[in-house]
């Protein structure tokens, strides 16, 4: 029996309590309970996004474009960064308290009053399901035309998968992560992320690894899904500006368009041309050249080599393939002071690939190294072990994040650019930081 909450911070902290009493649930009773909850988005289209590295980046280009042509749209992403309301977005804007509480409230309700076959098993949604019914039941009442649902883990069981009517699939660049959890080879993990396909429903996806290909085909051969790939060749005349990207993307109907991302970030311009090739399959006469042109510009992504002082960069890359993504971006900017980076991880993560990818690239004057908070943290001697293989590196230890953060970033020289990369959770520490500053 759940006991009474009453405030957003109650509730915030009853779902973050959750992994203590309850684990996974089958995809079965997911459905179950999300059919007993009365399918709350059953007149929303929805947009299924899985991948490794860019889902967020995607679906937010998706939602800015659609936003920009006027159309309703919900947005539900994970994780967050310093509050769990981060994780919904209507149009634009990140739901608010009283939202979050009514929402909470609804699945509740339904958990207070479960069918016999979920009561007989005791079922209490996971961390993860909880915030997914939350968020069908808040965009299904706002009624949206369009939802965006990132995937949290995978694609074939997570809980957003259980999803059955959708009306375009996407999956981004695949790369090894949760290699425990989807498999050892890029043609396994494919396959779990390729499990959001559906009959009928166009599925969009980067031609840019073969095994990844060739399991996307399969995949939907066998489920009757259309292929829609992503051509590299699609994506020419990439000119990087100081803080924007302008590309030209070939569209089927248009031929080549010209485009302007809003960063420096090398990687979202195929996060936004995989965006465009979707929004082409919606086939929605709103969804204008300009439109698409001002979504595209208008997307700014938080932690996503996120200028949060003046040269001072936070990007989430937290993975081989997301830290290989910032060092190409890295090398593209000039800097004609010192590269300065602040690096943490979490321990069940690829660290030591990660960190032997930085430190290899040679492309940086010093790093700092401090802990995260939490059970998660790669604790700040393995940081040190790890760097300390590595000769020639200017690498300095501090006891907590702030101390690094007022050192590295507070006091850097005018020319000097500094990146904090390494984790999600560092980028929502950081943040936190900046926030405990303006108070």
């Amino acid at each position: 029996m759940m006991k009474q909450i009453n405030t957003y911070r109650e509730a915030e902290a009853y779902i973050s309590d959750i992994p203590r009493f309850t684990g996974k649930n089958s995809m079965e009773d997911t459905r179950r309970f999300l059919e007993h909850m009365g399918n709350p988005t059953q007149n929303c289209k929805i947009i299924h996004i899985a991948g490794t590295n860019g889902k967020g980046s995607v679906c937010a280009y998706l939602c800015s474009v659609l936003r920009e042509a006027g159309i309703s749209n919900g947005m539900f992403t994970s994780p967050h960064l310093v509050t769990m309301r981060e994780r919904f977005t209507l149009d634009g804007r990140i739901m608010d308290e009283q939202e979050f509480m009514a929402a909470f409230r609804k699945v509740a309700e339904k958990l207070s009053d479960l069918p016999p076959e979920l009561a007989a098993k005791a079922y209490h949604p996971s961390f993860f399901e909880f915030l997914f019914f939350m968020a069908m039941s808040f965009f299904g009442e706002a009624g949206v035309e369009y939802l965006v649902l990132e995937t949290g883990l995978g694609g074939r069981l997570d809980a957003t998968n259980a999803v059955q009517d959708k009306a375009l699939c996407v999956i981004t660049q695949i790369g090894y992560d949760h290699t425990e959890h989807l498999g050892e080879t890029l043609w396994q993990i494919a396959g779990e992320k390729a499990g959001i396909m559906r009959c009928g429903v166009p599925v969009v996806y980067p031609d840019r690894q073969e095994d990844v290909t060739k399991q996307m085909e399969e995949h939907a051969r066998f489920v009757g899904a259309k292929t829609v790939p992503l051509a590299m060749q699609a994506i020419k005349e990439i000119k990087i500006h100081h803080k924007t990207i302008d590309f030209s993307l070939h569209l089927n109907y248009y031929g080549y368009i010209g485009f302007t991302v809003s960063t420096a970030a090398v990687y979202q311009v195929e996060n936004a041309a995989l965006a465009l090739k979707a929004l082409e399959q919606l086939r929605d006469d709103r969804i204008t050249v300009p439109v698409m042109q001002a979504g595209i510009h208008g997307m700014v992504w938080e932690g996503r080599m996120e200028e949060i002082l003046p040269a001072v960069f936070l990007d989430g890359a937290h993975n081989i393939d997301g830290i290989r993504a910032l060092l190409d971006t890295v090398r593209s900017q000039p800097c004609h002071g010192r590269r300065r980076l602040l690096f943490s991880m979490v321990k069940d993560k690829q660290y030591e690939s990660v960190i032997r990818e930085i430190a290899l690239s040679g492309l940086f004057d010093e790093i700092g190294l401090a802990a995260l908070n939490g059970e998660r943290a790669l604790p700040l001697h393995v940081l040190e072990d790890s760097y300390g293989q590595y000769t020639g590196l200017h690498c300095k230890a501090y006891e907590d994040l702030e101390t690094a953060f007022g050192s590295l970033a507070l006091n850097k020289e005018e020319e000097d650019i500094v990146y904090i990369a390494g984790s999600l959770y560092l980028a929502g520490e950081i943040k936190a930081l900046l926030l405990k500053q303006v108070d």
